[in-house]
């Protein structure tokens, strides 16, 4: 009858699991009275899915991985690895599927060729190089793309005063040698200002999940790391418990393991907050990109000069760019900006925070 052809009912309770729980629960075979759907049938499908490893968990959270039946990890946990094996497969067994069938005695064509069909796609310049999109770059076209399309993105600009930051990295960098902080860079600075800042304003350190915020109270740092093979954020783990030496010294080594393409996967996971810095290419403001599940991202522009009312004169002052992108879907404004505010103070002291 047409009745049977609709979807089973779902119970309140049900539907609510669910929801938390990523649950199509129209999907499900319901047991109760008349096939509605209940709690314990969504209980029962969540029982039935592959347990993830945490890393591999926060992969599927990030977005764009299917989670394979099987995983290779204790007890048949998914792990990191298997996520990426199963994309892989994944984009493998899709382009067999799309892969258009050749008319008779049509002239083969380059693989390296674009198959998107555009009115510049049969031009067959000498002076265009053709760049298939793969690999990184393919990955990192995907996901900015995806961050645009799903979150509600607002820049915030401020600047900060930038004489104390440039005065304790001359320090630094004069200091003795057997002290080993010569190689501390302004960026390892404001990272470590970031790192201590962030525990103050949880609602900026979280992740979105579309149903759920998640706020954490320990800051694990994406730094943005510009490698020959692509845009890289590896994450530096529990940033605020470190000193300066030590991040800089974590950020050294995960930025170094990227440009050797020795990064490993579960490095370039679990991130809840992002610094990217254009500065040293004399950029004065840009606006950062969000990298999806986290609700912030802090773009790092040029220290410039900026003239600044002191003991009513004007003088230059040197100032730092900051810009700070938020989903404003569940980031305010007002918050946004009293970080802002409170980042721009712990660079103006950044010696004052070393000692805190």
């Amino acid at each position: 009858s047409p009745i049977s052809n609709l979807q089973s009912p779902v119970s309140p309770r049900a539907r609510h699991l669910a929801e938390r729980k990523g649950i199509e629960a129209s999907a499900l075979a319901g047991s109760g009275p008349g096939g509605r759907v209940i709690e314990r049938d969504v209980q029962a499908a969540i029982a039935a899915q592959p347990k993830l490893t945490p890393v591999a968990k926060a992969m599927v959270a990030e977005g764009g991985f299917a989670v394979p039946s099987q995983g290779s990890g204790p007890g048949g946990r998914v792990t990191s690895k298997d996520l990426v094996k199963e994309q892989a497969m994944g984009r493998g067994a899709d382009k067999e599927k799309t892969k258009p069938a050749e008319a008779p005695g049509a002239i083969a064509q380059s693989p390296s060729l674009s198959v998107v069909q555009s009115p510049i796609s049969n031009l067959q310049s000498p002076e265009a190089e053709i760049i298939p999109l793969k690999g990184v770059r393919k990955v990192i076209a995907e996901r900015m793309l995806q961050s645009l399309q799903t979150t509600a993105q607002l820049t915030l600009n401020a600047s900060a005063d930038a004489r104390a930051l440039q005065a304790l990295r001359k320090r630094l960098k004069d200091s003795p040698e057997a002290m080993g902080v010569r190689g501390i860079t302004i960026n390892d600075l404001v990272l470590f200002a970031v790192a201590r800042t962030l525990p103050a304003f949880p609602g900026l350190n979280a992740l979105f999940t579309g149903a759920e915020i998640h706020q954490y109270r320990t800051v694990h740092l994406g730094v943005a790391v510009d490698t020959p093979r692509g845009l890289m954020v590896p994450v530096v783990r529990n940033a605020e418990t470190l000193s300066l030496r030590q991040l800089s010294a974590e950020a050294k080594r995960l930025a170094t393991a990227c440009l050797e393409s020795k990064i490993t996967p579960d490095e370039l996971t679990g991130g809840t907050f992002t610094v990217t810095n254009l500065g040293a290419f004399g950029v004065e403001s840009f606006t950062p990109v969000l990298n999806p599940p986290q609700v912030a991202i802090l773009g790092v522009s040029s220290i410039q000069l900026k003239p600044t009312e002191i003991n009513d004169k004007v003088k230059f002052v040197p100032h730092i760019g900051l810009s700070l992108t938020i989903n404003h879907q569940v980031v305010d404004g007002a918050p946004a900006a009293r970080f802002l505010q409170a980042l721009g103070q712990a660079i103006a002291t950044i010696d004052l925070l070393l000692v805190g």
